[in-house]
C-alpha cells in the first residue's frame, strides 16, 4: 500500500489563510469562522494556538502589512494570494519568524494547498519591509479611528492604541468551585477587575469541568460593569433590551434579579437559554424591534446595552476596523437615538436606566445621551457606582480604558423622577 505524500505546509496556517479570505471578503465575522474551522478540522493544541494567532495577529496588523505589501504587488491581488501574503508578512514583520523560515512555509503552503503563485509568494516576503512609520501604521488603523481615540482617552491615547494590538486574554465569571476546578486541571486562573478571572487554560473551555457545570461564563470586565452600574437589583424586575446572547442577562439572573431580556432576533434567545440552562438560572425573553415603543409593564431597573460600531472591542474583532466607516458611525449613533427614548419609557417612575455601547465614539456614546436628556427632563444623570477598573469621563457617562485586555464601553445612568426605586 502506497501512502500519500505529507503536506510540505502546516495545516495550520493553510486554515488561517483560508478563514482570513473569508473575513476579509466580509462573508463573516473572525470568532465564528474559525471556530468552526478549528472544530472542523480538530488540529492538535499547538496548531490550533498557531491559527488563532496568525488570524488574529494578521487582522490586528492588517492595515500596516498592507501598506508593507502595496508597493511589491502591481493590479489586483486574487483574495486567497492576499490573505496569504499579509499572513506571511505578519510572522515575519510582527512575530519575527526568520525569514528563511517564513519564505519556505508561506511557499510550500502556496504551492501545496494551491493558495497562490509560489513564485509571487517567494518574491514577496523576501522582499517585504515595516512601511515607514506614521501614527496609522504604528497603530494599524486609519488615521479618523486614531482621532476618535485620542479624543476620548487624551495623553492615555497612545498607551490604549499600543495595548489594542495586543491579544485578547479571556475572562471568565467564576464560581469558587469552577475556579478550584480550573486550576486542579492545569488552568492559571489570575484575579482581575471587577469580579472576572484572567484565565490560561489547559484545554478548551468547553471541555472544562468548570464550563460543562455552569461555574464559569465567558465575560469582559467593561462588561460586568454595565450590570455593576444598575446597582444592587437582587429582588427587582430587570428589563435587559437589546439582550443579544444573554450573557448580562446571565450576570443578573445570578445576582437575583428577575430578568426579561428583549432583542430583535429570536434565534438569539435560543442561545441564551441554553446558555442560562448551563447556568441553572432563568429568564424570561421576548422579541421586538426597539426602535418601536414596547408594551410592558415598567421595570425599576432598565438596562439597554445598544448594538454600536464597536470599537471599542478592536482587540477581541480587529475585522471591524478594516470594514468602519464615519459613515457608518452616524448611522449607528441615529438608530440608538431612537431606542433610547423607548427604553426610557419602560423604566418606572424613581428607576435607572443604564444606557451602554461597546464604542468610544462620542456620537454613540456621550451625544446620544446628551441628546436625550435635552428632550427628557424626568431623566437626570447619576454617578457610576464605584468600578473596580479604570475609567474617564465622558459627558453624563464614562468610558472604560480598553487596556489589559479590557474593552471599551460607554455606560451612563440616569434616574427617572419620582417614586421610589
Amino acid at each position: 500500500m502506497t501512502l500519500p505524500p505529507r503536506p510540505t505546509f502546516n495545516p495550520a496556517r493553510a486554515l488561517a489563510v483560508r478563514v482570513l479570505t473569508r473575513v476579509l471578503a466580509g462573508e463573516t465575522f473572525a470568532a465564528p469562522a474559525l471556530d468552526a474551522a478549528l472544530a472542523d478540522a480538530r488540529l492538535p493544541a499547538r496548531d490550533a494556538g498557531l491559527a488563532t494567532h496568525v488570524v488574529y495577529g494578521t487582522l490586528r496588523y492588517a492595515p500596516m502589512l498592507d501598506a508593507a505589501l502595496s508597493p511589491l504587488l502591481r493590479g489586483e491581488t486574487h483574495p486567497k494570494t492576499r490573505s496569504l501574503l499579509l499572513a506571511g508578512s505578519f510572522e515575519k514583520l510582527v512575530l519575527g519568524t526568520p525569514p528563511h523560515a517564513v519564505v519556505s512555509e508561506y511557499v510550500g503552503l502556496a504551492r501545496g494547498a494551491r493558495l497562490a503563485p509560489s513564485g509571487l509568494v517567494n518574491a514577496v516576503l523576501r522582499r517585504v519591509e515595516r512601511p515607514p512609520e506614521s501614527d496609522e501604521t504604528r497603530y494599524a488603523l486609519p488615521g479618523w479611528l486614531i482621532e476618535v481615540f485620542r479624543r476620548a482617552y487624551g495623553e492615555r491615547a497612545d498607551a490604549v492604541l499600543a495595548d489594542l494590538l495586543t491579544p485578547q486574554p479571556l475572562w471568565l465569571s467564576l464560581s469558587d468551585a469552577g475556579m478550584r476546578s480550573l486550576e486542579e486541571e492545569g488552568s492559571v486562573v489570575e484575579p482581575g477587575p471587577n469580579g472576572a478571572d484572567r484565565v490560561t487554560l489547559s484545554r478548551p473551555l468547553r471541555e472544562t469541568a468548570a464550563y460543562r457545570r455552569g461555574q464559569a461564563q465567558p465575560i469582559n470586565p467593561a462588561s460586568l460593569a454595565v450590570v455593576d452600574a444598575l446597582g444592587e437589583v437582587e429582588g427587582s424586575r430587570v428589563l435587559d433590551l437589546a439582550g443579544g446572547a444573554g450573557v448580562k442577562a446571565a450576570m443578573l439572573a445570578a445576582r437575583g434579579a428577575r430578568v426579561t431580556s428583549v432583542d430583535l432576533m429570536a434565534r438569539k434567545h435560543d442561545a441564551a437559554r441554553a446558555n442560562l440552562k448551563r447556568l441553572g438560572l432563568h429568564a424570561d425573553f421576548l422579541t421586538h424591534d426597539l426602535t418601536a415603543p414596547l408594551d410592558v409593564l415598567p421595570a425599576p431597573f432598565v438596562l439597554l446595552d445598544a448594538p454600536c460600531t464597536g470599537t471599542g472591542t478592536l482587540r477581541s474583532h480587529p475585522e471591524i476596523k478594516l470594514r468602519l466607516t464615519p459613515q457608518a458611525v452616524g448611522e449607528m449613533s441615529a438608530l440608538q437615538a431612537r431606542m433610547l427614548p423607548n427604553a426610557a419609557a419602560l423604566v418606572a417612575p424613581g428607576g435607572v436606566l443604564v444606557y451602554s455601547v461597546c464604542s468610544v465614539t462620542p456620537q454613540e456614546g456621550e451625544e446620544v445621551v446628551r441628546g436625550f436628556l435635552e428632550t427628557h427632563p424626568d431623566f437626570t444623570p447619576e454617578p457610576l457606582p464605584g468600578l473596580d477598573l479604570p475609567t474617564v469621563p465622558a459627558g453624563d457617562g464614562a468610558l472604560t480604558v480598553p487596556e489589559g485586555g479590557i474593552d471599551g464601553f460607554f455606560i451612563a445612568r440616569l434616574r427617572r423622577a419620582g417614586g421610589v426605586s
